[in-house]
């Protein structure tokens, strides 16, 4: 189950943000949809541990992320989140390689082998290998995105986290990584999180739909819903 409830502000010399929202969920894959800055992606990084909450918990099938109410506070290495970022947030003079490895190393130490092992799978698996040693600038769109994911999944993580992963790819290659970002969380067995504001991504994708606006929810539904893509349609 994820179990979310936050409550922080964030603002600047012009504006202020205050993001509310709770939610609460056994469905496997969760959509929070809603206009830009409706708080969707702070959510996430909340959720991870980037920002600091005033109030709230993450709690993961039981196991506290942040309660405030009880002083727990994980930081975001030890909270076993993988976190895509809307623009994928490779490092250019990394290659593939070490940008999945980045998080399971410092500049003191060197790869353990277990780690390794795993790193070389996940550029395996997402068909990375004969551009292992690669800079991203070089790769296409999608195989950008193949990385940020396989780095994602590095630290073995029990949630993957989606920050509009499809936003800078075309009609076409989107419908593909939908169907691929579909089998590979039915493989992995973890719950997944997508922020959206597109209703194709999570018409394909989500079990459950939370409605975001304001930095609240305002509604939710559940993906068998007869009224959920009129309901994204005609969301703000």
């Amino acid at each position: 189950m994820i179990d979310v409830s936050l409550q922080l502000s964030v603002s600047d010399k012009r504006r202020r943000f205050d993001l509310d929202i709770a939610f609460a969920t056994d469905a496997p894959f969760v959509a929070l949809y809603g206009p830009s800055g409706a708080g969707k992606s702070l959510t996430l990084q909340a959720m991870a541990g980037l920002l600091p909450v005033r109030a709230g918990h993450v709690k993961l099938n039981g196991r506290a992320l942040l309660d405030t109410a009880a002083n727990i506070d994980l930081p975001p290495e030890a909270r076993r989140v993988g976190y895509l970022f809307q623009h994928y947030a490779l490092f250019p003079h990394l290659s593939v390689r070490d940008n999945v490895a980045f998080g399971l190393t410092s500049w003191r130490k060197r790869l353990k082998a277990d780690d390794a092992t795993r790193v070389d799978e996940l550029i395996e698996s997402f068909g990375l290998t004969a551009m292992a040693r690669s800079r991203p600038a070089t790769l296409s769109g999608g195989q950008q995105q193949r990385v940020a994911l396989a780095r994602a999944l590095a630290c073995n993580p029990q949630v993957l986290l989606l920050d509009e992963p499809f936003a800078a790819l075309h009609t076409t290659l989107r419908r593909q990584l939908r169907a691929e970002l579909r089998d590979l969380r039915q493989r992995l067995g973890i719950p997944a999180v997508i922020v959206s504001h597109d209703p194709e991504d999570v018409i394909a994708l989500a079990d459950e739909v939370f409605l975001l606006d304001g930095g609240g929810v305002q509604s939710s539904l559940k993906a068998d819903d007869p009224g959920l893509r009129a309901a994204l349609e005609a969301a703000p």
